[in-house]
């Protein structure tokens, strides 16, 4: 059975066999679970994809330095508070009693950008299997409710280290980018799931996934891009292709598209004099200047006016 269940999680996710059945098998075991890894290495695809093929409920919350533990666990209806004063059916459930009372998955995001306070309240359920609310009483985890957490890694920016109270309540699973392979067919299948006529070849996303990991280890570059880059590079550049009437690896084109997409997502290093459209451009001439079968000849050429000195 379980076999089966990865089998079919499989055409939902790319790869990733062994984080799936890691993954299915500590939410199967009844444990608490906290991916982590760099953005777009599909933690929330992932976590989403396992607890809708379990049947099981999903409560998501984003993790950001907001999320206060009232808003974590409830609240009083302050305007009926007034009239019925503070009995239970004034309360307003929060994401994590929600989760607790119906048995489901509390799926919080970034669970490292979130106060100290708001964590030490999912410290106590996950230890106590309870959690006491004042003036609500006792709330008890019904049998099904597990914690899944996704978190980038510490140095990325606004971020905070996570305690080991917590690590010793979780199963972590790091989560690394995928094959190249993995991840040219992530961005074909979402090329294809926008449902617009595409002029971009695989040849051209093959070669904007090269771009995209190259910015991972370019010596100037702190954070490189995640797929999303090549995704919308690859999207970007079919509308642009249409608007300009001009193919792809027209470098007004596809430079342009890339550009667009990829500037924004790298992080240039500090002391750096380089601007991150001048690697991306410069990225980009290396990869796609390569002539295979004559498809890249259209590549060749300068820059698109004013791509190399962006500020």
């Amino acid at each position: 059975m379980s076999g089966e269940l990865v089998d079919r999680l499989r055409d939902q996710v790319v790869g990733r066999r062994r984080e799936l059945e890691l993954v299915v098998a500590a939410l199967m075991a009844d444990r608490h679970i906290v991916l982590e890894g760099p953005p777009g290495t599909g933690k929330s695809t992932l976590l989403r994809a396992v607890a809708h093929e379990l049947g099981i409920g999903f409560e998501f919350v984003e993790g950001n330095a907001e999320l206060t533990p009232a808003r974590l666990v409830g609240h009083f209806d302050p305007a009926r508070v007034l009239t019925d004063g503070y009995s239970p059916d004034v309360f307003v459930d929060g994401p994590l009693i929600t989760a607790m009372t119906s048995g489901s998955l509390l799926y919080v995001e970034e669970i490292n950008r979130i106060p100290e306070e708001t964590l030490n309240v999912l410290i106590t359920v996950m230890s106590e299997q309870e959690l006491h609310v004042p003036r609500l009483g006792r709330v008890a985890c019904v049998a099904g409710f597990r914690l899944v957490a996704a978190m980038n890694p510490f140095d990325a920016v606004g971020t905070a280290r996570i305690s080991g109270a917590v690590y010793d309540r979780m199963c972590r699973l790091s989560m690394t980018y995928q094959s190249a392979e993995d991840e040219v067919a992530i961005v074909q299948r979402a090329v294809q799931a926008d449902g617009a006529p595409t002029s971009v070849s695989d040849l051209w996303i093959e070669r904007i996934v090269e771009v995209v990991r190259r910015t991972r280890e370019h010596p100037d570059l702190r954070v490189g891009s995640s797929v999303r880059g090549a995704i919308d590079a690859s999207v970007v550049a079919s509308t642009l292709s249409s608007l300009r009437g001009l193919p792809p690896f027209n470098p007004s084109v596809g430079l342009d598209a890339s550009l667009i997409a990829l500037s924004g997502r790298v992080r240039v290093r500090e002391g750096s004099t380089r601007t991150s459209e001048e690697i991306v451009t410069e990225l980009w001439q290396e990869v796609f200047s390569r002539v295979e079968g004559g498809e890249g000849d259209e590549g060749k050429g300068s820059a698109p006016t004013g791509a190399t000195n962006s500020r």
